[in-house]
């Protein structure tokens, strides 16, 4: 009989790269890299496994060499006393390309990513390309870490603006409750779809609306203020 926890289990969605680099193409070898969100080493290898077998099961890799990089907790801390509480735990796996994936938490370090695992794929061509090969596994591994931060940095964002739309809707609804205001110049209750924008990865766009929510949330508070004031004159 299925339990809870395996039916929970089986209908997560699959893991899916948050960012992945461009192919790079030496004497019939191809690498390439795909970034996926990981907040332990159990989710890391679960996303390492699917590429391996579900994604490249058609066409397996030669290597799939991979890095990983979490922030967790440290034994017997709750989170409650801060940074303090938390620990980086790393670690990484050639998958037969000795030193690869060396490369890859080398390059994770380098760009400060956190909470990721990083696979670099390669399918050997049949020609050897000594030391060069590293430099292709570092170049896709950056590619992928740096769209990884920027997508990361753009779901924050967007987050964040959610949030503030909720809230500016809260704060426009008690004004309107002091103050009613004409039909047409009520706010829309639909919320905002910013699929488009996530799609776009311009984090300068999403700042600047948050900044204009933040703004927009200080007039209306005012507003509200002044209307409690009328109200007990």
């Amino acid at each position: 009989m299925a339990t809870l926890e395996s039916f929970v289990r089986m209908s997560k969605p699959p893991p899916a790269p948050l960012a992945t680099s461009q192919e790079v193409r030496d004497r019939g070898s191809i690498f390439v890299a795909n970034a996926y969100r990981a907040s332990n080493e159990d989710e890391a290898r679960k996303a390492v496994t699917h590429l391996k077998n579900v994604v490249h099961g058609q066409k397996r890799a030669t290597h799939e060499m991979y890095a990983w990089r979490c922030m967790v907790l440290k034994p017997g801390k709750t989170g409650l006393g801060g940074e303090d509480d938390f620990e980086v735990k790393q670690g990484n796996e050639d998958d037969g390309e000795k030193f690869g994936s060396a490369r890859i938490l080398k390059i994770m370090q380098a760009e400060g990513v956190i909470d990721a695992v990083v696979v670099v794929s390669r399918w050997y061509g049949g020609e050897m390309l000594g030391p060069l090969r590293f430099t292709h596994i570092e170049m896709c591994a950056r590619e992928a870490c740096r769209a990884f931060r920027l997508q990361d940095e753009m779901e924050e964002e967007v987050t964040a603006l959610r949030s503030l739309d909720d809230i500016l809707a809260t704060l426009r609804s008690e004004l309107s409750s002091l103050r009613p205001l004409p039909s047409e110049s009520k706010a829309s209750s639909k919320r905002p779809d910013y699929d488009a924008l996530l799609a776009s990865s311009d984090v300068s766009k999403v700042k600047r609306l948050v900044a204009a929510r933040e703004k927009a949330i200080q007039s209306v508070k005012a507003s509200i203020q002044r209307a409690k004031e009328q109200l007990e004159k």
